[in-house]
């Protein structure tokens, strides 16, 4: 299997299955002396990781993370950085019942017809499990970042119910268990998505990744444009279906000038009046605010039965026993933030590998 890796400069590589003994990555390109600590990552795994609310997977994992290399005390080598989770509660028997029937909605069908075998147990290598790793390599691109450079995220929509933006509040994102920035948002979803759960279905939701203190200049047009790189980097998430950048979609209803962010000086400095443009111009970044938005699917494993087939060609039905997020945009947040990270500081390697700067 190709592709196990994402980046240039700042590189990293992911290994493991949901069900084998253990997920981990190794990164490359990591600057020497920065510091870094396995107490560092384990706070953002600690955002990603299943079983925190009765709204994700009841899976049990403490996703504890331990640093194999790269690091001396307490700082970073330059040598590759190794990190490795061990799986604690994976429950292969949980899919024996349908090991040789093809899950809709599920990349089961594929991996068969791509490489002739695959791992039945919870999706193997295509599970999101395979997410917690990069979330402990979005830890170490935001030490690369520094502490001028801010990334944070956002669940905007769960279903058809969308936040109400003039309520938004980046701090509200912590006290609710959706990473909401809209409370009264929060507490409406709670019970929308206890009536998806007890429906035994799941629904789709729409996750917002700002990057603040960016500054201009990142990117390499032509083919390597930084929001190129950021659609790739989101879209690559798993069950994600669609990306968009600044205004996005919203873009083919407006005329040239309302879309034209408009220019002013203002004490010496160019301004902006607006960001439809997401903070990147011509693939390279204006200096503000980095604006991305991704579209998550509904989760495909449901207790519901749907109708598909086997490996023997027959005609079927299937419902999804496990522990499955019935919205699993909610955990998707972290990882959009660690991708957009990861994105970011690969292009402030390359700029300043370029530029000098």
């Amino acid at each position: 299997m190709s592709a196990n890796s994402f980046g240039h400069l700042f590189r990293y590589t992911t290994f493991g299955e949901s069900h084998g003994p253990a997920i981990g990555c190794v990164v490359d390109g990591v600057p020497p002396r920065l510091e870094l600590s396995a107490d560092d990552i384990q706070v953002y795994l600690d955002k990603r990781r299943p079983g925190q609310s009765r709204h994700t997977s009841q899976r049990q994992e403490a996703d504890r993370v331990e640093i194999l290399s790269g690091v001396f005390g307490g700082q970073t080598t330059g040598a590759p950085v190794g990190l490795l989770i061990v799986n604690q509660d994976s429950r292969s028997k949980d899919y024996d019942a349908i090991k040789d029937i093809f899950r809709p909605g599920h990349a089961d069908y594929t991996y068969m017809q791509k490489y002739g075998i695959r791992d039945w147990r919870g999706g193997g290598r295509s599970s999101a499990r395979e997410t917690a790793m990069r979330v402990a390599a979005g830890v170490i691109a935001r030490k690369v970042l520094g502490g001028d450079i801010k990334v944070r995220g956002a669940l905007v929509q769960m279903g058809p119910h969308a936040v109400d933006r003039e309520r938004w509040d980046w701090a509200e994102t912590a006290n609710n268990p959706f990473w909401c920035p809209d409370a009264t948002a929060a507490a409406e979803w709670e019970g929308f998505l206890d009536g998806v759960r007890k429906a035994g279905v799941s629904t789709g939701a729409v996750v917002e990744v700002v990057a603040s203190g960016v500054p201009a200049g990142l990117g390499a047009p032509v083919y390597d444009k930084l929001d190129a790189d950021i659609a790739k980097a989101l879209m690559g998430i798993p069950a994600v279906k669609g990306v968009e950048i600044g205004a996005g979609f919203g873009a083919a209803q407006l005329s040239g000038p309302e879309n034209s962010d408009a220019m002013r000086m203002k004490g010496g400095r160019v301004t902006f009046v607006g960001n439809n443009a997401g903070g990147i111009l011509g693939g390279i970044s204006t200096g503000q605010d980095i604006v991305a938005r991704f579209a998550v699917k509904p989760t495909s494993s449901v207790s519901v039965a749907q109708p598909t087939v086997n490996t023997r060609g027959e005609d079927v039905e299937i419902a999804t026993l496990g522990r499955h997020d019935p919205c699993v945009g909610i955990r998707a947040v972290p990882v959009g933030e660690a991708m957009l990270a990861i994105v970011l500081a690969d292009h402030l390697l390359r700029h300043k590998a370029q530029c000098g700067e």
